[in-house]
């Protein structure tokens, strides 16, 4: 008899429940897992406020389900809005298609909690979606547009004038993304920027309560050096278009008010039936099990459960909890599946990371390590790494170090946009030639004897290997075979001595590890001959691989491999060592520009992408039996 598992959101605590149950029921063909979201795609929310304020592309935070699950064929990807929760008839009505479940797990996620502000709903904005991000990224474009062009002076400064309502974690990486973007734009309107202020307003004393002083302080001196005005104490009554009133009277002029003060259950699980606790979120037990529902588990922001082992605080809304509670309540079905004994949760949480813009950061980890600036920030992006790595997804790993890495624009990142690959691949064209015509050569030579070379193809044994020239033939004498291996060994990159100098070799000696491989590979003369002839071959490959622009990045890592086998045998000489950080050079891309990797690598990408991920779709729908 089937059971059905259905998982309802699929952000991080509904993506970690779904991915242990499918691994846990991978060959068990009788569970049938079904997860559902109204988007088709994992929304990164610790990463919203760099979409907000233009650091990075929306599609930079937006991790197709599709390619998560692709290994895991018993998660079944819905593509769903869920209307209600029928606990009678065991179903999850959507608004188009019903669920029928024997167990459930519950991962609706929150949304902004505006606290019944005045005006935060007509005229602020939030950031809990990748549509209110992308919409607080469009409105700073239209105010800095608007503020070019206007006349009058008192409007001009509110369009350029910039409120985020909460000194949380969001609140303060969000104005700091501010302070690294509005440079550009007011640059590329012709602005001044010193007419540019920036406001955070919090309503509670201080700044980052779940973090110790160290921190706070360390975060308002970055925050103070960057232009940024605090306000403490001191909370938003009201939110009208084009200013904010303060508790104590205080106005601010702005047209720009973007809420980050607070966080709720999703209103839309408000009628599915359970029974609710502050902010709405979902009351649950200490196993996780909504209160009522033995049968169905909470997970992640929506779960509300005040937790012993952190002096009776509720579950925080944070990733780290929304990983553990769905660790916890995948075991936990399990458990109930298996007649077992369930879980608690104890909640355990190794410390807090909030970035002010991509280049400064304040960090507690662990509860007693205090990191700042460049340290802070790579442990923050490691984490990140760590999360796709933990579901299993090498791919968007290296997508997520893509983006923050080599994509960025402006140098708003940890390394100063030192790493940008957004570099005009033209001017390796020539050196790509280059490089790819001295291969071609040599591969010339040793296949033809041309340029004036020996050709590797005769009975000369090339490889300076003392196993090797113990069996030279009785027909030649033992310095006549010397000299002939030290002649041909200057053929192998003899295209670029400097006149009238002897040059050097690398290694006079191959070390003794090495040489017990190469011993391995090539125990006799024979197979000697044969690695000679294929590695003369090879070389005329690379070069005209190269040439033409094809496979550049794979054949350009090969050189490098190549090079430091001749180096580590005793065959390569320090004039050519430039053969190396000319390869990882062209490994930038030098065959798009005007080679076949330009049309031969998107289209392996299509072909390689769909083999291996499967075919990523805007909706996705339940498999019928």
């Amino acid at each position: 008899m089937t059971k059905n598992i259905v998982i309802v959101g699929a952000g991080f605590a509904g993506v970690g429940a779904a991915r242990n149950l499918g691994k846990h029921f991978k060959k068990d063909e009788s569970v049938n897992i079904t997860l559902i979201d109204k988007n088709s795609f994992l929304t990164y929310m610790t990463e919203l406020h760099e979409v907000a304020g233009g650091r990075v592309e929306p599609d930079a935070v937006k991790y197709d389900l599709q390619r998560i699950f692709h290994r895991l064929k018993n998660v079944h990807l819905v593509t769903d809005k869920v209307m209600d929760i029928n606990h009678e008839t065991q179903q999850v009505m959507g608004e188009h298609d019903t669920y029928p479940f024997d167990y459930l797990i519950v991962t609706a996620g929150g949304e902004a909690n505006d606290f019944g502000v005045k005006g935060v709903k007509e005229n602020g904005f939030t950031i809990w979606s990748i549509e209110a991000a992308e919409r607080i990224r469009e409105h700073v474009i239209d105010c800095v547009y608007a503020a070019a062009r206007e006349h009058d002076e008192a409007k001009h400064l509110a369009l350029l004038s910039f409120v985020v309502c909460g000194a949380g974690f969001t609140g303060v990486e969000m104005i700091g993304e501010l302070t690294e973007w509005l440079p550009e734009l007011c640059k590329e309107h012709k602005l001044n920027y010193d007419e540019v202020s920036y406001h955070l307003v919090e309503a509670a004393p201080s700044i980052l309560n779940t973090v110790t002083e160290v921190e706070r302080e360390r975060a308002v001196k970055i925050m103070e050096k960057q232009g940024i005005e605090i306000s403490l104490g001191d909370g938003i009554v009201a939110v009208e278009k084009d200013h904010i009133e303060l508790a104590s009277g205080k106005q601010i002029p702005s047209y720009c008010t973007i809420w980050t003060a607070g966080v709720k259950a999703n209103t839309d699980a408000s009628t599915w039936g359970f029974e609710y606790g502050r902010a709405g979120r979902i009351l649950a037990d200490e196993h996780l099990q909504a209160n009522g529902h033995n049968n169905v588990f909470v997970a992640g922001d929506i779960a509300y459960y005040e937790d012993p082992n952190q002096d009776g605080r509720p579950i925080p809304q944070i990733v780290q909890a929304a990983e553990q509670t769905a660790d916890l309540a995948a075991e936990n079905v399990i458990a109930l599946m298996n007649g077992s004994e369930l879980k608690s949760y104890k909640g355990k949480y190794d410390g807090n990371m909030v970035s002010i813009g991509g280049r400064h950061s304040v960090s507690l980890l662990y509860d007693k390590y205090h990191l700042q600036g460049f340290f802070s920030t790579l442990v923050k992006h490691a984490a990140n790494v760590k999360y796709f790595l933990s579901i299993g997804s090498l791919y968007y790993a290296w997508t997520y170090v893509r983006h923050e890495f080599f994509k960025i624009e402006g140098g708003k990142n940890m390394f100063g946009g030192h790493l940008a690959a957004h570099g005009n691949m033209l001017w390796l064209l020539p050196l790509r030639l280059y490089y790819g015509g001295m291969w071609l050569i040599e591969g010339l030579k040793k296949c033809f004897g041309m340029f004036g070379g020996s050709s590797w193809f005769g009975d000369t044994l090339v490889f300076p290997f003392e196993w090797l020239k113990e069996e030279v033939v009785s027909s030649a004498s033992t310095a006549e075979s010397a000299e002939a291996t030290t002649e041909a060994i200057k053929q192998v990159f003899a295209f670029n001595y400097t006149h009238g100098e002897e040059p050097m070799l690398v290694f006079k000696e191959m070390p003794n590890w090495f040489a017990s491989i190469m011993k391995f590979f090539m125990p006799n003369r024979e197979v000697a001959f044969f690695m000679q002839k294929f590695m003369s071959v090879v070389e005329l490959a690379i070069g005209l691989a190269l040439i033409v622009g094809l496979f550049t990045w794979l054949v350009s890592a090969g050189t490098v491999v190549l090079v430091s086998m001749f180096c580590l045998s005793g065959m390569f000489y320090w004039a050519n060592m430039w053969f190396i950080p000319v390869a990882i050079a062209l490994m930038a891309g030098a065959g798009r520009t005007f080679g076949l990797d330009y049309y031969v690598m998107p289209w392996l990408g299509r072909i390689f992408d769909k083999w291996i991920w499967g075919q990523p779709k805007h909706i996705y729908k339940e498999h019928k039996a």
